[in-house]
């Protein structure tokens, strides 16, 4: 029997650490829920950012869901079902990129920081983010069935490393959002505002034109 074949059988601890290692990789590597969350931190808050990163959590959560009822393989198989997500997910980050652009604050930083933000939608913004990214299902299609076990229950593997993925993006996205508060301090007027708007909503725009150029294989 092939040794590969022998090594995925088992869920070792040592399985389970590698998969935590590119779990973190993927959560740290910088792209529209890390920049999300960067935005939301500097414009509303540490507190109101997680609301955002449970929006994205739930977006991954579906994702991987899909995954286990074998839709994330469909995706993965079918040029049209990719093409279709993706290009949502291409106007939907430009979208933001571009309403963030422009966005003009006629306040003052204390100003900025006082206003309320809607949870609602910081929660559906941030989930539509996670869930119109069709890579990290194809991702999810490629990286999970390395590491499960094809003897045992698949729905319950399935739930264990979700967990795992889900944990370590919550992590890192909370550590995104306090560089985030560190780097607030640096915008202390009107034009900081405007240029921070104008640096995320290129930030956006810039994951947006990565997703369109992003192939099927």
């Amino acid at each position: 029997m092939d040794e590969s074949f022998k090594w995925r059988d088992k869920m070792t601890i040592e399985v389970w650490l590698t998969f935590l290692l590119a779990a973190i990789v993927l959560s740290v590597s910088p792209g529209a829920g890390a920049v999300n969350t960067m935005a939301n931190t500097m414009k509303y808050g540490f507190k109101a950012s997680l609301i955002a990163n449970l929006g994205l959590q739930v977006g991954s959560a579906f994702n991987i869901v899909m995954v286990g009822l074998g839709l994330g393989a469909l995706l993965a198989q079918s040029e049209l079902a990719f093409s279709i997500i993706k290009w949502v997910g291409v106007a939907y980050l430009i979208f933001l990129g571009y309403q963030k652009f422009n966005e003009v604050s006629k306040l003052d930083l204390g100003e900025l920081k006082a206003q309320k933000p809607e949870p609602f939608k910081l929660f559906t913004k941030s989930v539509i983010v996670n869930i119109t990214n069709p890579k990290s299902i194809v991702f999810l299609v490629a990286l999970l069935p390395q590491f499960m076990n094809t003897n045992e229950s698949q729905i319950n593997q399935i739930m264990l490393l979700g967990a795992t993925m889900l944990v370590v993006d919550t992590v890192v996205m909370i550590g995104y959002s306090l560089l985030a508060t560190r780097l607030a301090h640096l915008i202390k007027n009107e034009r900081h505002v405007r240029i921070q708007n104008r640096i995320f909503g290129s930030m956006f725009m810039g994951a947006g034109s990565l997703l369109a150029v992003a192939s099927h294989n």
